[in-house]
């Protein structure tokens, strides 16, 4: 059935309804007559040709059609309030620029390509969301982030409309806390034969990398931690709890932040760092920034 067109306050009562699930409270929540929820509810059922809740015990719950309603209400009403929060940051001056951080992307790096962004004519206000990559791909669908910053690239398809955008790449070097770094320094890479080794999960993708270099070197360490999270890996390295590869053009932040030191070179690994964006074409100004500093994205 064609509809003859959403009022979005009806949806906004009905939003209302289905989080208090009773006519009674969602009135008195919005301090208006329960006849006046009611009619606005069934005002919006009509429209859309579909009952969206029902009675289930006590409590009013939706319906399959309500359940589908509401996620896109809650989309909805999302975007409204990030819209009206985007104005009045145009009224001060300011552009607002949402990323999203893939959880396995060493938050140095993110932070040094996101940096291009801070230092533009504009006030830019970041808004940063870390979470698993395929979350953060339907977010990027669904317009909620501007641009994800990830250590892989991927492939658009008729379904998932995303671009990669490549900012960089480094090779990768072995840090330790100081007692390792000393032990397993020397005769480096035979050396890591039986050492104690924090990794990235198997889904991670520096991890089949991280392997086949490890085959390549004909040793085998002793893998005492895999993480999805860089930071919580890298946590565990500064207890001294396992060597951790890094970019070495990190080496000065790690020694720094870190208290970790160069275990030895994995020249042969690389890791890339990429930009994922909904458009070919980059529109937002900050975004342009960080693609436009590329060419020399981790300049000290």
């Amino acid at each position: 059935m064609k509809t003859t067109g959403i009022n979005f306050r009806h949806l906004y009562f009905f939003r209302v309804v289905a989080a208090e699930g009773s006519l009674t409270r969602a009135a008195e929540r919005l301090g208006l007559a329960i006849q006046t929820v009611s009619a606005q509810l069934s005002a919006l059922e009509q429209s859309i040709g579909k009952s969206l809740l029902t009675q289930q015990g006590r409590r009013l719950v939706p319906t399959e059609a309500g359940r589908v309603a509401l996620i896109y209400a809650e989309q909805i009403f999302e975007l409204g309030d990030r819209m009206q929060e985007a104005l009045e940051e145009t009224d001060a001056g300011k552009t607002r620029l949402t990323v999203g951080i893939s959880d396995s992307l060493p938050k140095l790096i993110a932070y040094r390509l996101l940096r291009a962004a801070l230092h533009m004519d504009i006030k830019v206000k970041l808004v940063v969301v870390e979470r698993e990559f395929e979350a953060l791909l339907g977010d990027l669908a669904l317009h909620k982030l501007d641009v994800v910053l990830t250590d892989r690239s991927v492939r658009a398809t008729a379904s998932l409309r995303v671009f990669s955008h490549l900012l960089g790449e480094s090779e990768m070097m072995l840090f330790g806390a100081p007692a390792l770094a000393r032990r397993h320094g020397k005769q480096f890479p035979r050396s890591l034969q039986g050492a104690p080794l924090l990794l990235p999960t198997r889904n991670n993708a520096l991890r089949g990398r991280i392997d086949t270099w490890l085959l390549e070197q004909d040793v085998r360490p002793d893998v005492v931690g895999e993480f999805e999270d860089n930071a919580m890996l890298t946590t565990f390295a500064r207890d001294g709890l396992g060597m951790f590869f890094a970019p070495a053009l990190l080496e000065e932040d790690i020694r720094t932040r870190l208290g970790a030191l160069p275990v030895g070179p994995a020249s042969d690994l690389r890791e890339q760092f990429y930009a994922i964006s909904s458009e070919r074409r980059i529109k937002h100004p900050a975004v342009e920034a960080i693609l436009q500093a590329q060419a020399s994205p981790f300049a000290a």
